[in-house]
């Protein structure tokens, strides 16, 4: 009797899951670098290259993504908002850039909203106290998205005001996604339900149904209360952007608290992934589509993610590039742009543009940094300006073009949030609120050390290898 050796066994089964695995990403990733990456890791790793292509490399929520808009109240699809070009003062202002607010058109299908107010909140320390103000005069409806919700003493505070707001009666709906909330112990999400609150986590890793892999996060932070106010940005809620308390983990970032129409567009937002992740239609029984004027800024939102939004932040990000005439400034603690954008921003530099670019000095994702270490000399040939700030870390994602255009929100500039994950911004079309943001760049700069090619050159042979290394892995990371 022929007798087959357990290894043959093996190197077949291996054989036909990597080829299986190589064919789903040739036929399903957009990417061909991508698609190439893939296949390489399943062919070149036994088993373990298959088992993190399902991990990691497989979109599991663009089909379902497709139905979201469909299932939305009539009020949140539709908003009956006069377009900011309606305005014939407005429509000059925002001829100035016209590209760029087509692509806005394209891409989000959304008009621009006048007469919104934004105000900048920089940490926790003057971020949290409004935020909670806002809760605790709540009278009937809270909105609140955010990827990470620790349970230290700032979590608790939030949870505290919460429980609050719903023995007031107040309607409150809690989206936490599903590996953020896995940042603290113990869960948000179990410690609000113990006090009567809707929650929902977004895409929660579990066996069954299979459902392992960590992309695909809903990064967004939101926080909506009775139609009147908002806030949006950067921030999770935890203690770690309390950055004047002496800590072990410290992230210091801006957000921003909004008023005025462009809530309408933050509103579907939420609804859409509250949807997603319970399949209920929501809409706050206050919602009035006709909010009052706050404010002198133009807004619209844009989102981004692994479905039909794919693409739509680098999109706008290039047009508004291509659009500057004096400067752009970006400050952001993860910095791998994609190919096509780092063109971009090489391109205005060659033209003359000041591109000024603030990156954390020390990352708490050192592969990150790495990576983007390897990048940054071939970038500052081109006559970009990198400057490291000190710590604490920086977790701020700002976006500033000229002295009339900024974009803020949640996406920071790395493969993980212009394709992997869902992410928010809001494009404001406002001088003072630009000056507001270029005060900020300016002290950060003066606080910061301008980073040189000899400094990249002075690196050890083994370093140089390191921060390669890390590149090469930059689309996963």
């Amino acid at each position: 009797m022929l007798t087959i050796p357990w290894e043959a066994f093996a190197l077949t089964g291996w054989l036909l899951v990597a080829i299986a695995a190589g064919l789903h990403a040739l036929l399903k990733l957009p990417d061909p670098r991508a698609a190439w990456g893939w296949i390489a890791v399943t062919l070149l790793f036994p088993f373990a290259g298959p088992v993190l292509y399902v991990l990691f490399g497989i979109n599991r929520v663009q089909t379902r993504a497709r139905q979201i808009v469909q299932a939305l109240p009539e009020a949140l699809r539709s908003p009956d908002h006069e377009d900011a070009r309606e305005q014939t003062a407005l429509r000059d202002r925002l001829n100035l850039r016209l590209p760029l607010v087509h692509t806005g058109d394209t891409v989000t299908g959304s008009p621009l909203l006048s007469g919104n107010g934004i105000r900048p909140l920089s940490n926790g320390e003057q971020a949290f106290p409004p935020m909670l103000a806002a809760i605790d005069a709540a009278e009937h409806s809270i909105a609140l998205a955010t990827y990470i919700f620790e349970t230290n003493r700032a979590g608790r505070d939030f949870i505290a005001a919460l429980e609050r707001a719903h023995e007031r009666g107040v309607e409150i709906r809690i989206l936490v996604d599903g590996i953020g909330e896995l940042y603290s112990l113990p869960r948000a999400v179990r410690l609000l339900r113990r006090r009567g609150i809707r929650c929902a986590r977004f895409h929660p890793p579990q066996l069954l149904p299979p459902s392992l892999h960590v992309n695909l996060r809903n990064h967004r932070k939101v926080l909506l209360v009775d139609g009147r106010i908002g806030f949006t940005g950067g921030m999770n809620i935890g203690s770690r952007y309390l950055v004047e308390q002496p800590q072990s983990t410290q992230a210091a970032d801006t957000h921003f608290e909004m008023t005025g129409p462009i809530l309408s567009q933050l509103a579907t937002v939420f609804s859409a992934d509250w949807y997603l992740a319970t399949g209920e239609t929501w809409a706050p029984t206050c919602w009035d589509t006709d909010q009052p004027a706050q404010g002198e800024s133009i807004c619209r939102v844009i989102t981004d993610g692994p479905n039909e939004d794919l693409d739509h932040l680098r999109l706008v990000m290039q047009a508004a590039i291509g659009s500057a005439r004096e400067r752009i400034r970006i400050m952001t603690p993860y910095f791998l742009p994609p190919p096509e954008l780092e063109a971009t921003l090489t391109g205005a530099a060659l033209r003359g543009v000041q591109v000024d670019v603030l990156l954390p000095a020390k990352n708490d994702v050192r592969a990150v940094h790495y990576a983007s270490r390897h990048k940054l000399a071939r970038m500052m040939e081109s006559g970009l300006n990198i400057w490291y700030q000190p710590p604490p870390f920086r977790h701020n994602k700002l976006f500033v073009i000229d002295d009339d255009y900024a974009l803020i929100g949640s996406a920071n500039l790395d493969a993980r949030s212009l394709r992997l994950n869902f992410e928010l911004a809001v494009e404001v079309y406002d001088e003072a609120f630009a000056a507001s943001l270029h005060t900020l760049f300016n002290r950060s700069i003066d606080d910061s050390q301008r980073l040189t090619r000899e400094t990249l050159n002075q690196r050890g042979a083994l370093e140089r290898v390191r921060d390669a290394a890390c590149w090469l892995f930059s689309p996963y990371l």
